[in-house]
Parts: structure tokens; sequence; C-alpha cells
């Protein structure tokens, strides 16, 4: 009898420490699912892949995670993700900030119009804000709501594409229908500008393009612009920045909580990596260089180096929106700014102010 009693806390040891034979990991699904709303061929999607990638290879593959492109978990339903999240239905997401704000209202910081596109150079500002207290605030509201973040990525500036054009000021898309997502965000924005805003999911963009049900969209260039071939719809590009899309890697806290402390610190490892590529998938092209010196750098070169250039071999009509022309654009949406710094909170506002200060 105690020759039992001390092999039964030999292996309860055992299964609490980790001794041969036995592994916390031993509990691990065999697979963990992993979000995404667009194609596995955009930025974004092979942002995902590239995280679930690198996770495999630091864990020796004792986590396995599959992305599911293309909205498959939430049925193209964009908003319902982050409470499949949340609620466990969906292990990890690479979402983005615009399809999460209507949980968490934060998250429209960087969809305020023209609000970094402002700043001297849009690309400083965004990492400021990543990397500062304004970031720090959104993590924290997204956290409590019931999603632990690993990380930030980015999908990229997004900007004008119509089958009408060229767009150069707000007199320009007078009367427009451009496909918007569903945030009331970007429907107010397009109305002071004076267009036609018109609620589409994503699963729906390219049909209502093709039986122009609406004359434009807008979406990041490198990230969804380019793998979609969106010159097959639209000849007219506008150059504007007028908001970022960042991605936030999430995962559900009781799938986090499960992973041994070693195998955390790999997927956090995993997430900052990721997140270097995602920034430079979106800005290749379009920054100082980093960003294809970065591709160059870990053997991932993309096949597209000049994004303009590339649709204009594609006959798209592209117009580069200069400071003097944003600042009607800015103007015009000035209340929309206004009136969602309320809605956002001041402080997060002023706090994202102040971060991207400390970069000009």
């Amino acid at each position: 009898m105690k020759k039992f009693a001390i092999c039964c806390l030999f292996l309860a040891l055992a299964a609490f420490i980790g001794l041969p034979g036995t592994s916390f990991a031993d509990n691990y699904k065999g697979e963990y699912k992993l979000s995404v709303v667009p194609a596995a061929s955009s930025g974004w999607g092979k942002s995902a892949q590239r995280f679930a990638d690198l996770v495999r290879d630091k864990t020796n593959g004792r986590i396995n995670i599959k992305v599911y492109p293309g909205g498959q978990l939430f049925a193209g339903k964009q908003t319902s993700e982050f409470p499949m999240l949340r609620n466990g239905a969906i292990d990890f997401a690479l979402a983005s900030t615009i399809n999460w704000s209507p949980q968490v209202k934060e998250l429209n910081l960087p969809a305020l119009p023209f609000f970094i596109a402002s700043e001297p150079d849009r690309y400083k500002a965004m990492d400021a804000i990543m990397a500062g207290q304004s970031g720090k605030m959104m993590r924290d509201a997204i956290e409590s709501k019931g999603v632990k973040i690993l990380g930030w990525g980015e999908n990229g500036f997004r900007e004008l594409t119509t089958s009408k054009g060229p767009v150069a000021s707000p007199d320009d898309l007078k009367g427009m229908k451009i496909r918007v997502v569903g945030s009331p965000i970007f429907t107010e924005t397009f109305r002071a500008l004076g267009a036609n805003p018109v609620n589409m999911n994503w699963s729906e963009a390219t049909t209502g393009f093709q039986q122009g049900v609406v004359d434009g969209q807008e979406n990041p260039t490198n990230g969804i612009n380019i793998p979609l071939h969106i010159w097959d719809y639209h000849k007219h590009h506008s150059d504007w920045h007028y908001l970022i899309d960042p991605l936030l890697l999430g995962v559900n806290p009781k799938v986090w909580d499960s992973f041994t402390p070693e195998d955390q610190a790999l997927l956090l490892e995993a997430a900052a990596e990721a997140e270097l590529f995602s920034k430079a998938l979106s800005r290749v092209g379009m920054d100082d260089g980093t960003a294809a010196a970065y591709l160059e750098k870990v053997g991932k070169q993309d096949e597209i180096t000049d994004p303009y250039a590339t649709m204009e071999q594609h006959g798209m009509v592209v117009t580069r929106i200069t400071p003097e022309q944003l600042k009607a654009f800015y103007e015009q949406t000035r209340g929309v700014r206004d009136d969602w710094t309320q809605k956002i909170g001041p402080d997060l506002v002023k706090a994202a102010q102040d971060d991207m200060a400390s970069v000009r």
C-alpha cells in the first residue's frame, strides 16, 4: 500500500512539473483555428500564415495553428468575429480594429478621418501609437472585454478606388456610391465628404463592383487592392491615406492560459516577428525602403515592389493627393473627428496626439 501511494505521488508530481512520460502540452489541441477576414493571398492572410508557421517551428509542432481565411469561421459577418473569439468558438484571430470597433469603441481611434494622414510621416506616427500610451490603452480596452492581445499587425492605409474619377477634392466625391464596412464612422466620414456610403460585407463587395451597385471602395493598396486586382473593377486610385487599418493578433484567454509559460513566450516571439512581416508587406514600395529591406532579409520578398507602377501598368490612373489638397479633406471631416473624439474618449485621442508628436 505504501509503495502504491508513493507511485501515485510520483505520477502526480510528474504530471505537474512535466517529467518524462507526461507533459502539460499533451493536453494541447491537435489544431487551433485562426480567423482572417480576406483571402489567403492578401497581405493580411499572408501575415496570419506567417504567424502560424513561426509558431509551429518555434514549438517543434506542439502548437499547430490553421488559418481560416475568407471569413470562413464567422460566415462572412465580420463583426461576429470578436464575440466568437471571446466565447471560444475561435481560438486565434488576426483582426482589423475596424471589425472589432462595434464591441470596443476605443478601436475607432485609427479610423478618425485624416487624423494620422495629416502627420509629416504617417508610418512613424502609426508606429508611435502602437508602441505608445494610446496603443496600450487600446489593448487594455480589448482585454477588459475578454480577448488577450499578443501583438499588432498592419493591413495598411486605406486608399480610394473608383470607376469614376479622378478624385482629388471633396467635390469630386459628391454623389458617388462608395462601399464601406459596417462601422458608423465610415458612413459619417463619406457623408461629410458628399458621397453616398453603402454598407456592404466584403464577401458581397466584388459582386457589387461587377454589377455597378457602387462606384468605388476604400481599402489598403498592398493588402487588399492589388491582390484583388482592383483594376478589373475600378480605373481610378486616389492616394489619400485617410485612415489606417491596424491588425490585432488576439487569442481566447482560456486557450492562452492552457499553454505552458515557455510556449507562451514562444508565441509572443512569433507574434513580434509576424508584426514586422505584416508591416513590411503593407508598406513595401510606399515607405523609405525599410519594408523592402526587411522582406529581403527574411527571404520573403514580395512579388510587387512598386505598387503604383503596378496599378498604372494595369490601366489605373493614380492620383497622389498633395499635403495642400489633403487639407480640404481634413477640414471637411473635422466635425466627424470632433464627434468621434467624444465617443472614443478624449483622453485616448490626446494620448495618441502626444504619441505622434513625440516622433515629428
